[in-house]
């Protein structure tokens, strides 16, 4: 006892985990009455037994564990904690509990798992019990299955999952154990009660007897459906609705649970893959010639799809072998073999099958010509399993393109195969839009010879009238006679849909009931509109129309079929018949008198008429027996105008008040068209013509009218007929014009000669666009521009009006039919249009090969294929939903590993879904759930390109198909956080707009929820914007449901942010407000946004049309009832709308016009209580005067009790802080709507306080700080419209507060102006610029000093766009205040500005010159020291900047910061050339072109105009073209003039100069701008005006200052000839060559002009000669007809670039050229020589220009070049050339600087790093030794010409002296030197010809290469033993004459003297002497030769000259015979 006494003191936790049983006995007992007698379910004192209640299950003490089972039962149905047990105990019961031999514990084992469940843990029990079922105890295995079969029996098959139990079903009926097997058979019978014969295939596999057992005892449960006996907590409303439901006898209470879950026996099945197990052989045998083998094949794959569920793959190649075995194998029992198959593989697959459904259905369909009945069979379960895996709208196109197939059994088969599909529709599936096209094919196959066929298009009519009712199905069967009727409707009767289904929409009451009662989901669409029609007022209707719908009245198609039914039907009488009723209604004088001759008898008959009929009932009036009368003689030739005018008065009176039919109207029509175009009768004729409209319907009408008129030819008529048509549209609206008719006929009108007819058309062109917005203009692409151009304007007009109200014709008696049509989907008006559009079939343009070619290894080849589509695709335009494997191939593309291919593949698809229009749904499937796959990419460009493909396809789908089925929530279970990110953001986007949306939907949510948890961030942020946007759809009680299945700590978490995401949901959108949204006026495809923005005015018109959107908490409470509430929320639908349009800002009474509105049009008064109620609200101030609130605020911050204001993202305790701190000084109303998270709401709060601004400014000063945070927040919104209504706010808000005078404190100004930074980096121009408008106004109320620093801050973003724009706004800062804005200093600022002149972004890079350009501009030279040190190739730039900027005029005085400067207005000239040129420096065309917005402020370019040429943008800029040479040469032949005046002085000249200059500048810029254009002709045009100016001396100086430019444009446009216009086949080459030549001839005219040539910088230069030589190696130019001329033009622009630009800069170029060359592995080799053999040019130009040359940038150059390539790396190369040229280049620096070159080393920092310093040593080491010897053999070399003439002129005068025994002695070379040399003297002195060198002209190292020194002057002509073609001088002298005249000849003739110079005086004329003398002069010139001979070698072998002497044999011969014949002479 004394043991007991010590545990029965403990406390009772202690208890329970004591060593004795009895202790823990006793703690069980204790527990148990503690856990009964607590009452709070969420005590704190549940929590203490967690740890160990697993405890209490598995006590080893069989009597203590009993009672611990009963303490654990009671603490799971009480304690709120205990979910979180469930594992532990579960698994404590199975193991521990359910192997007791007391029946008591097993029983409260049982109860306690059912009691988890009951608390929401079935998941967890199941789990735990299934584990159980793999024990070796069969006692715990026959427990568990008890447990799981009383679940089942209580929960139902919603709570208890089968899917895991049915899978280890077969297994326990394997059991070796008996009682096992016998209750696996109790628990196969329960289920069967829930599932019934879904549960039969997965049990197919049992042993037979069992199962034969089990269908015994299934057979006797009752047929009834079973109900769930236990709910889980959470249903206890449902557990209420039970038991009241048995109270009253089940009658009505069991609607949840009448009709159980159908669960699916696919669904409950394992996938079984596929695609592994296939024969390795399958694909060839498939293909094998043997029959036999292909069966064999086939067969293999049957065995392989007869699994009941396959687990998805890529199935496309199966499916297109399969397709091809179908289609193309000739024996039938291998095409029936091969459909079986796709039966298996669609029945397997199921919807996973739907994106090859497109692959074999046309196939199919093809194939049923087969009259085998075992073929066709299988063929016909093909097509149908194929169906059930995709939609009808996807097959459509394939069925409607063989119903009028010539075989009859295709068509047959495949009206028995729409009859089939149809059954499997229902009215929602099956909408008009779909039933119109298949009714039409039907009907004329009812028709048809083939009885067959008649009968399966009857079935398929019936079958369609079945599902949907004869009230849609009746509009499309107006034409059929009775008979055929009556067979349809037999059909119909006679056929049964699935499910027992009855008529739908045209049935009786008691049958729809019924109906509901078999299949209430299926009936649930068309039960929807049933109510609202009945309540809906009679005017309901007649209100303006949706806005932009193309059946535009209000009705639509709907409406029209309406109309057409209610047409009053009349036959043709006869003459007789109608005097006979005409005269019985009419006085029988006015009879009498109709057809008198007096005109005054017949007016006065005409009045009795008119009178006769104005009295006549309508009931009572023959209406074509009075329109006859009125045609009786002279009837319509009336020649009176008066009588006319009654008589047609008449004919609309009649039509009003009579039931006037179309036989009626047809008596009269002709009449009225033929009467239109009267002056005096015209009027009373359009009336007529209105009237009869209003009897007959506009559509029929208006057909008639406008084609009587053009069967006529007068003009006139047919003007006032379509004028009258304009009107007729405007007052009846657009419903159901038959648009293609009257295009054809404003066609044939706009052709006319009369040009009011022309008139006429394009103004109801402009009507019509009102209706169909901009896809009206596709169909007059192919008329004449001027035409276009009329019709472009008329477009312009009509842009953004909205179509006016319809009040006349079948609106008045449309409400019902517009109130079912706005339940259609809203493709059914929308996409008519784009129906209309011709389109092209590109399906067999689509080969083959390219598909081959887009799947090859080789990315350049898939390129290639991809180019091939996208050529494809433009040239259709319009395309058919057939495009062959196209889906296939860019399928396998989407995953491409080569980005570049993937985004091209995008773009394809893209323009896929552009031009194939709303039948891009069928392709949605197979292709456009990949693009969303795409989304999940790395690569942020990726993403945007495929969310914009995205976005283009679901424009023309809508979201249905994108929502419908799996795919989506597959992609959302991808655990990729970029796919998460932007699938999640895509959807919130997109699902706010949808009305409706699929139920699948929910498939996503499980997903969301864990999105809600992910690890990233961005992840969860987009989960919680989407997730109040799934809840608009599915509900918050469904969504809360879906929590159960998450963890406890999970789910806590989502369950808040439900109930956040419950207050901010938004309202789904209003019927009429989609279809507004669908299309607005102009043609432009609305976003979400605008959807919801702009409700057209029919949304205020029915309260039954505008379901209930969340009003706020506050109206909530006021508005009471459910009325007031809607009246409310329409009216703020109303003013969302009108703050939305109004941007005048202006303050109407937006409630009263909306209840104006409402009481027109329902003729009754609008309730007013809930509006009156909403003014009270929002009247009154919105912002509160707090005193020292600010000041409060401030002090918070700085003492750190509030967080502190800054962030890069804001976060929720942010928003709540700013929330918090607001509610005390703004409207409860206005905080509201600034913290919703519907933008909507904000925009609607911006409104307000900019109506407010003026009138509350102190209370917006004093809380100031709050308003400025709170637009940050706005900031990171992605949505444009309140981006821009926040700037202009903040405008308004700035300019009040430098009115007030008012300056930000430091507190108001750190909190806004960095994320006011921020957004100017935005991408969306107009953005940028009011944030830069901004800026400039902030330094108004904020010092400038401190806005630079924050703009400091904003330069080292890593947002190129922000950096660019905060560098070209600090350069704007400088300008305007100085530069003591700079801070901290201006040196450190300067500094770190000057580092993005090396940034890799060229906007940056052009931003930080030009704000260096600005200081430069302050401070002068002095920037060089600010700057600091810059690298080698910055500094040059800045020069160059600084240079080019310097010929601008001087700017203005700086302004002083006190003057607080007008940036805007531009007090300084170069202020305005940096933002943009001032309007009136741009030609008056070219700037109404580019102003369109005129009245905004002045845009602020990135880049400016004067500094950098954009050229991407020039290059995509084609709109200008036409207007430019005018202006160029109206602006050069008119300015140009004062260059003439006489040393101009810079600083003097007059201001109008200035503008001159400035406005020259500016057109040269422009003209420039179109070389690099991409259009030929234009790039063609703006050279030759260059050329034009280049060719005229006193103009060419304008071209100075704009050389970079010019050459920059040019190699621009070399490299998009090469890259893009060479490769275009479609180009015609003769344009190429003739655009080659131009440029050439620009640049030989630039290069000829020193002056200009030396302003090329060396970084152009480089880039110039780059695009030479590519150009000159580029094989393709050789091929064209004049290319060989083109690259001899080329050679001498090298020439010429080479001897005119800067030396420095040129050898640079080369230099750093010759470096990229070698470095760069993709380059020729060619290449690099050339750029040799330019180098070996300019060593050649050296001696001439080395004084000119900056040595120390040269010898930069060469240690960079040395520092690269050491001697060793050179050595290394293939070619020892780039070695020696670097020799040559250095040795002749040295030899002609001497010493001098070491001096000139002062640019290399660190002469170490390269050899160059030890190369010029040793060489000038080396050129001192030898300078004598050197200076020795020149002066020979000088001496061989002067011997040469003193021989000559010694044999001139000696002529009988023989020199044969002289030259016997010497070797051949020197005798025909000699020989050679005497001849060209002899030549040179008589006149007779030049000496011709043997230099190509091309090769830059010709000069050097003649044999005899004094001819390397001569013209370079090819002549090195070969003829040379006259052409070839032609060709030469015409580009002389075209470019520089005859320089060069003149140049040479200067020249030539120089020969002859060498002569000496002549000797004495002694015969003695003479021959001593010869002999001498032969010696010395034989040395001399041979010297000179030597070193030519030595020099030959050095430079690689590809020219050898001319010395030959015979002229060795020659010389021989004439030395023989002078010899004998002499003796």
């Amino acid at each position: 006892m004394a043991d007991d006494s010590e545990w029965m003191k403990l406390p009772i936790e202690q208890k329970c985990e004591h060593k004795l049983w009895k202790a823990r006995l006793n703690g069980y007992e204790e527990a148990l009455k503690l856990f009964q007698r607590i009452e709070d379910e969420k005590s704190p004192e549940w929590s203490k037994y967690l740890g160990f209640i697993k405890k209490f299950v598995t006590d080893s003490n069989a009597v203590a564990q009993l009672k611990g089972l009963e303490a654990v039962l009671a603490y799971v149905e009480n304690a709120h904690v205990a979910g979180r047990t469930t594992g532990e105990v579960v698994s404590g019961v199975v193991c521990k509990v359910f192997n007791q031999p007391k029946a008591r514990a097993k029983e409260l084992g049982l109860e306690i798992c059912m009691m988890y469940i009951e608390i929401e843990k079935a998941e967890a029990v199941q789990e735990e019990l299934l584990k159980g079922l793999d024990n070796k105890n069969p006692k715990i295995i026959v427990m568990c299955i008890e447990t799981i079969r009383k679940a089942l029996s209580e929960f139902g098959s919603k709570i208890v999952t089968l899917k895991p139990i049915v899978k280890v079903l077969p297994k326990l009926f394997e059991s070796r154990e008996k009682a096992v097997r016998d209750e696996a058979k109790l628990l196969a019978v329960e289920m069967y009660r829930w599932i019934r014969d879904a549960l039969r295939p997965p049990l197919q596999n049992i042993n037979s007897v069992q199962f034969k057992e089990l269908e015994e005892e299934w057979v006797k449960l009752p047929p009834s459906a079973p109900k769930q006996t236990r709910f889980l907590r959470s249903q206890q409303d449902l557990k209420t609705k039970f038991e009241q439901a048995a109270s009253s006898d089940g009658v009505d209470g069991d609607e949840d649970e009448e009709a159980p879950p159908q669960v699916d026996a696919y669904e409950l099945l394992e996938a079984v893959e596929i695609l592994s197990k296939l024969p390795k052989d399958f694909y060839e045998k498939i293909e094998a010639k043997k029959w036999q083998e292909r069966k064999e094949a086939l067969e293999a794959l049957e065995v392989l799809v007869k699994n009941p569920k396959i687990e998805a793959g890529d199935f496309g190649d199966v499916v297109r072998t399969l397709k091809k075995v179908i289609g193309k194998d000739t024996n039938v029992m291998l095409v029936a073999a091969a459909a079986k198959c796709v039966v298996g593989l669609a029945t397997g697959l199921r919807k996973k099958f739907g994106t090859y459904a497109c692959l074999v259905v046309p196939t199919i369909l093809e194939k049923f010509k087969e009259k085998k009945p075992n073929v066709v069979q299988a063929l016909q379960e093909a097509i149908d399993a194929v169906f059930l895996t995709t939609t009808l709208q996807n097959v459509s196109e394939d069925v409607l393109a063989v119903m009028d197939n010539k075989n009859p059994s295709i068509k047959q088969q495949s009206s028995l195969f729409l009859a089939r599909s149809f059954r499997h529709c229902t009215p929602s599936t099956l909408p008009k839009s779909l039933l119109k096209p298949f009714c039409a094919a039907l009907l004329k196959q009812i028709n048809d010879s083939a009885p067959e066929v008649r009968d399966a298009a009857f079935e398929a009519l019936g079958t369609a009238l079945k599902v949907v009712g004869e009230k849609a199905v009746n509009p499309f069967l107006a034409d059929v006679d009775k008979l055929k009727l009556d067979r349809i409707k037999e059909c119909a009767e006679k056929i049964e849909l699935p499910g027992g289904k009855k008529v739908a929409g045209g049935a009786e009451k008691k049958d729809a009931k019924s109906a509901t009662k078999t299949a209430p989901v299926a009936e649930a669409p068309p039960a929807k509109p049933a109510a609202p029609q009945k309540k809906a007022p009679v005017g309901k209707a007649s209100g303006p129309p949706k806005k932009g719908k193309v059946a535009g009245g209000a009705g639509a198609k709907g409406k029209k079929a309406a109309v057409e039914t209610k047409d009053v039907v009349e036959t043709e009488l006869s003459d007789e018949a109608c005097e006979e009723k005409a005269s019985a209604v009419l006085p029988a004088s006015c009879m009498q008198l109709l057809d008198s001759s007096n005109w005054k008898e017949r007016l006065a008959s005409m009045e009795e008429f008119q009178k006769a009929v104005e009295q006549m009932e309508k009931s009572e009036m023959p209406c074509q027996a009075l329109v006859r009368m009125l045609a009786k003689k002279p009837g319509w030739k009336e020649t009176n105008f008066q009588v006319m005018q009654m008589k047609l008065h008449i004919v609309g009176l009649i039509a009003v008040k009579g039931n006037f039919s179309k036989t009626s109207a047809l008596v009269v029509l002709e009449c009225l068209v033929d009467k239109i175009g009267d002056v005096k009768c015209g009027i009373k004729s359009k009336e007529a013509l209105t009237a009869i409209g209003e009897a007959c319907s506009l559509p029929w009408t208006a057909e008639h009218v406008v084609s009587m008129a053009f069967a006529q030819k007068n003009p006139k008529n047919q003007a006032e007929t379509l004028n009258w048509l304009a009107n007729a549209m405007k007052e009846f609206g657009f419903s159901g014009i038959n648009v293609k008719a009257f295009i054809n006929n404003v066609k044939t009108a706009l052709g006319a000669t009369n040009p009011a007819v022309r008139t006429s058309a394009i103004a109801l062109l402009g009507v019509m666009f009102l209706y169909m917005g901009a896809p009206l203009r596709m169909f007059f692409e192919d008329e004449k521009p001027a035409l276009l151009t009329q019709i472009d304007a008329e477009f312009e007009k009509m842009q953004g009006q909205t179509p006016p109200a319809p009040f006349r014709g079948s609106i008045k008696k449309g409400g019902q039919d517009e109130n079912e049509e706005a339940e259609e989907p809203d493709e059914e008006g929308g996409n008519d249009v784009m129906d209309l559009l011709p389109r092209s079939d590109i399906g067999e343009k689509i080969t083959s090969d390219m598909v081959s070619k887009m799947s090859d290894k080789n990315w350049k080849i898939r390129k290639e294929g991809l180019d091939e589509v996208a050529a494809v695709i433009n040239e259709a335009k319009f395309i058919q939903p057939n495009i062959g494997e196209l889906p296939i191939a860019l399928k396998a593309r989407l995953g491409d590993s080569n980005k570049i291919l993937l985004q091209q593949t995008l773009t394809i698809l893209q323009q896929i879904a552009t031009a194939m229009g709303p039948n891009i749904k069928q392709h949605v499937k197979n292709l456009g759930i990949l693009i969303i796959t795409v989304l999940g990419d790395s690569k942020s460009n990726v993403r945007a390109a495929a969310l914009a493909t995205l976005n283009a396809w679901v424009e023309q789908t809508g979201m249905k198909e994108w929502l419908e089925g799996e795919e989506l929530s597959e992609e959302l279970k991808k655990e990729n956080p970029f796919l998460r990110q932007e699938v999640l953001g895509w959807l919130a986007e997109k699902l706010p707009t949808l009305r409706t949306v699929p139920p699948d939907l929910m498939l996503c949510v499980p997903h969301l929820y864990s999105c809600l948890e992910d690890r990233n961030g961005d992840v969860r942020k987009k989960a919680q914007e989407a997730l109040p946007t799934f809840m608009m759809h599915i509900g918050y009680e469904k969504m809360f449901k879906a929590t159960s299945k998450l963890k406890t700590a999970s789910k806590d978490q989502v369950v808040s942010l439900l109930e956040k995401a419950r207050t901010n949901m938004p309202a789904k959108p209003a019927a009429p407000v989609k279809a507004a949204a669908s299309k607005p006026a102009g043609g432009v495809k609305s976003t979400p946004a605008s959807a919801k923005l702009q409700p057209s005015p029919a949304c205020d018109e029915s309260e039954e049309s505008v379901p209930d959107s969340k009003p706020d908490p506050k109206k909530a409470k006021s508005a009471g009832a459910a009325a007031k509430g809607k009246t409310t929320s329409q009216s703020s639908d109303a003013n969302d709308s009108m703050g939305k349009a109004n941007t005048s800002l202006t303050k109407p009474n937006n409630q009263t016009k909306g209840k104006s509105s409402k009481q027109g049009v329902l003729g009754k008064k609008a309730p007013i209580k809930s509006n009156a109620k909403d003014e009270e609200d929002k009247s009154g101030p919105i912002f509160t005067h707090v005193p020292n609130g600010k000041e409060q605020r401030i002090k918070d911050e700085k003492g750190l009790k509030v967080l502190k204001w800054n962030f890069t993202t804001p976060r929720d305790e942010y928003i709540e802080q700013l929330k918090t701190q607001m509610s005390g000084c703004s409207a409860k109303w206005l905080q509201d709507e600034l913290f919703h998270l519907d933008f909507q709401h904000h925009i609607k709060a911006l409104t307000a306080m900019i109506e407010h601004l003026e009138d509350e400014k102190d209370a917006t000063i004093s809380c100031l700080d709050l308003v400025l945070k709170w637009f940050t927040l706005r900031f990171f919104d992605t949505n444009t419209s309140v981006l821009m209504k926040a700037l202009e706010y903040l405008k308004m808000l700035f300019t009040m507060l430098s009115r007030e005078n008012y300056h930000l404190n430091e507190y108001e100004a750190s909190s806004f102006i960095p994320y006011l930074v921020l957004k100017v980096g935005e991408s969306k121009d107009v953005v940028r610029k009011d944030v830069r408008a901004l800026l400039n106004m902030m330094c108004k109320v904020y010092p400038a000093s401190k806005v630079f620093t924050f703009l400091m801050d904003g330069t080292k973003s890593k947002n190129s766009k922000q950096r660019a724009e905060c560098l070209e706004e600090l350069g704007c800062l400088i300008e305007s205040y100085g530069m003591h804005v700079c801070q901290p200093t201006a040196a450190k600022a300067l500094k770190e500005i000057a580092v993005h002149i090396g940034d890799r972004d060229n906007s940056v890079r052009n931003a930080a010159l030009n704000t260096v350009v600005v200081v430069y501009n302050v401070c002068g030279d002095q920037v060089f020291k600010l700057i600091g040190n810059l690298s080698e190739k910055e500094m040059s730039m800045l020069e160059e900047r600084i240079k080019r900027s310097a010929k601008k005029p001087a700017a203005a005085p700086v302004k002083q910061v006190e003057e607080k400067p007008q940036r805007s207005q531009g007090g300084n000239p170069n202020a305005s050339l940096m933002r943009r040129p001032p309007s009136e420096e741009v030609p008056s065309k070219l700037n109404q072109s580019r102003s369109q917005n005129a009245h905004l402020e002045q845009s602020s370019p990135s880049i400016p105009r004067e500094f950098q040429l954009d050229l991407d943008i020039i290059e995509n800029d084609h709109t200008r073209v036409s207007e430019m040479p005018d202006l160029v040469q109206h602006k050069l032949d008119e300015l140009l003039e004062p260059v003439l005046i006489p040393e101009p002085k810079i600083r003097a000249v007059s201001p109008h100069f200035d503008d001159m200059h400035n406005s020259i500048a500016s057109t040269i810029n422009f003209v420039i701008s179109q070389v690099a254009s991409g259009d030929i002709n234009t790039s063609i045009q703006a050279l030759a005006q260059i050329d034009e100016v280049l060719r005229q001396e006193d103009k060419a100086e304008a071209m100075s200052g704009h050389i970079d430019q010019f050459l920059i444009a040019t190699f621009m446009q070399l490299r998009l000839i090469y890259s893009t216009h060479m490769a275009d086949e479609r180009l015609d080459k003769d344009d190429i060559v003739k655009l080659y030549s131009c440029i050439i001839g620009n640049m030989i005219s630039l290069f000829q002009m020193e002056m200009l040539a030396r302003e090329a910088s060396m970084g152009v230069l480089k880039d110039l000669m780059h695009g030479l030589i590519t150009l000159m190696l580029d094989s393709r130019v050789e091929d064209l007809e004049d290319g060989q001329q083109l690259i001899r033009s080329v050679n001498l622009l090298v020439v010429k670039v080479l001897e005119k630009s800067d030396q420095t800069n040129i050898l640079s170029a080369l230099l750093v050229l010759l470096q990229d060359s070698l470095l760069a592995t993709a380059s020729s080799p060619k290449f690099s020589e050339l750029v040799m053999k330019c180098l070996w040019r300019m060593v050649r130009l050296l001696p001439e220009s080395v004084n000119n040359i900056n040595l120390d940038r040269i010898l930069l150059d060469i240690h960079n070049f040395m520092k690269i390539f050491p001697k060793d790396k050179l050595k290394q190369l293939k070619s020892d050339i780039p070695l020696r040229t670097l020799k040559t280049l250095l040795h002749t620096l040295c030899r002609l600087t001497g010493p001098k070159i070491l001096d000139h080393m002062t640019m290399i920092e660190n002469k170490n790093e390269s050899e160059l310093e030890t190369h010029l040593r040793r060489v000038v080491k080396h050129s001192l030794d030898q300078t004598s010897s050197k200076s020795d053999r020149e002066t020979e070399k000088g001496a061989n010409g002067m011997g040469l003439t003193e021989l000559y002129e010694y044999k001139q005068k000696y002529s009988d002296a023989d020199i044969d025994p002289f030259l016997k002695n010497t070797s051949q070379f020197f005798q025909s030197y000699v020989e050679r040399g005497l001849r060209m003297i002899e030549l040179e002195r008589e006149g007779k010809g030049r000496v011709q060198s043997s230099s190509s002209g091309i090769s830059p190292q010709s000069a050097d290469t003649f044999v005899p020194s004094s001819t390397t002057t001569a013209p370079s002509i090819p002549t090195n033993g070969e003829e040379v073609k006259p052409a070839v001088y032609l060709e030469r002298l015409k580009i002389l004459r075209q470019r520089h005249g005859l320089e060069n000849n003149s140049k040479q003739q200067e020249e030539r003297p120089l020969l002859t110079s060498l002569l000496s005086k002549p000797s004495a004329p002694s015969v003695a002497s003479s021959t001593d003398m010869l002999h001498s002069k032969l010696s010395q010139l034989k040395e001399s030769r041979e010297h000179y001979h030597q070193e030519l070698e030595s020099n030959q072998s050095h430079m690689q000259s590809s020219m050898s002497t001319t010395s030959s044999a015979t002229n060795l011969d020659d010389l021989k015979k004439r030395l023989e014949r002078i010899k004998s002479n002499r003796k």
